[in-house]
């Protein structure tokens, strides 16, 4: 089941990824040859129109075949890599006879012979489309019914400023400085933002309304990544009291919309981490932790499942936009020096960014599987 849940949620991101290239590339009347879920050997195939759908054998992935995506040299596009061994000669400067000139008609269907912003509107499309994807995900799951910790207190640590303060157990936290508090990530957050200065908490015991002016206390803890950073407390801790909260399509559209921005913010600040070796190498995964990941948020029901599916569509989003060479932000850095310089990028240097950016990412395919074969089959022999 795992397996199963796993192909549905890749499937179904790959699908939103390419289907963004393929309507945009629609959009600026570029011919699209061939539309693959999966990528390898064809195991399904139907033409529709000018454009081939497929369904190919490995589902790790996609792509979406554009008419003339070869390139263009001096006036000439090579309609498919495939087509021809060779269409240009580095050193005499000439096309050979194997590429041939294309008519204007296929000239006004070309990849290559649209202008810059067009590509790089056409690239851009796939991982805009599965950040969008996550974003209407989230509104829908503030319009499902969103489960939300309380703001009662579970305990309150002894000789803090809370409990200094006559704070008890079981006091339920309904303002801080004035703003209403109805979740217990909210206390934090207006700690914080007190940056030290006394705050003045309104609690509600039993059928009292109480008033504590407390002066939070600097700590140093651990964050999301392991790494020690200086903050406020006042010494509480939650109860552990869940509720379900419901937004209207207007606070969901703004809920969905802070939580979209929250996760790409994340995920780059992850990417940040793990280059600075701050977040370990291990902790990459890969297929196999997508599997086990997607059938355990199965299992926790269908909310769980789709906000599983969002957080994946933003790591895939995010990644394709890195400037590696083979992803898509790689062919965008080289569409944004054309577009600042005047002139295509020399097609020896992008030959081999080709080359070193696939190495890179064979490299880290690699590392996903070591890793995720160590965490879910050696780490438990």
């Amino acid at each position: 089941m795992m397996v199963i849940y796993a192909v549905i949620v890749l499937g179904i991101l790959i699908f939103v990824h390419e289907f963004g290239h393929f309507i945009v590339a629609k959009l600026f009347n570029v011919k699209v040859e061939k539309f693959s879920l999966g990528f390898g050997p064809k195991l399904y195939g139907k033409q529709i129109g000018e454009t081939e759908y497929l369904l190919s054998a490995f589902p790790l992935g996609g792509y979406v075949k554009m008419f003339g995506e070869g390139g263009v040299i001096e006036g000439t596009a090579t309609p498919a890599p495939e087509d021809i061994e060779k269409s240009y000669d580095e050193e005499s400067g000439e096309t050979t006879d194997d590429a041939r000139e294309l008519t204007e008609e296929e000239k006004a269907r070309s990849f290559a012979h649209k202008p810059p912003l067009a590509r790089i509107a056409i690239v851009m499309a796939g991982p805009v489309f599965n950040l969008l994807f996550a974003w209407l995900i989230f509104i829908v799951l503030c319009m499902m019914g969103v489960p939300t910790v309380t703001a009662r207190i579970g305990e309150v640590l002894k000789d803090k400023p809370a409990a200094k303060a006559g704070v008890l157990k079981n006091d339920l936290v309904t303002s801080i400085n004035g703003n209403k508090i109805s979740q217990w990530d909210e206390i934090s957050d207006l700690i914080a933002a007190a940056k030290g200065q006394p705050i003045v908490m309104t609690v509600k015991r039993g059928d009292s309304d109480l008033r504590f002016t407390i002066t939070p206390e600097l700590r140093v803890s651990k964050n999301l990544f392991g790494e020690s950073v200086k903050g406020h407390a006042i010494g509480i801790a939650a109860a552990g009291e869940v509720v379900t909260e419901y937004y209207d399509p207007y606070q969901s559209l703004i809920k969905g919309t802070t939580q979209t921005w929250k996760v790409i913010d994340l995920t780059f600040m992850s990417l940040v981490k793990l280059a600075q070796r701050v977040v370990p190498m291990d902790s990459v995964g890969g297929p196999i932790m997508i599997a086990k990941m997607a059938g355990e948020t199965a299992k926790m029901g269908s909310s769980s499942f789709l906000a599983f599916m969002a957080l994946l569509s933003i790591n895939l989003g995010v990644l394709n936009l890195l400037p590696v060479p083979v992803l898509d932000g790689g062919h965008l850095f080289f569409f944004f020096c054309e577009l600042i310089f005047r002139r295509p990028v020399n097609q020896k240097v992008r030959e081999y960014a080709q080359q070193i950016g696939l190495f890179l990412l064979l490299g880290l395919m690699v590392l996903a599987f070591y890793n995720d074969i160590v965490r879910y089959f050696v780490g438990h022999g």
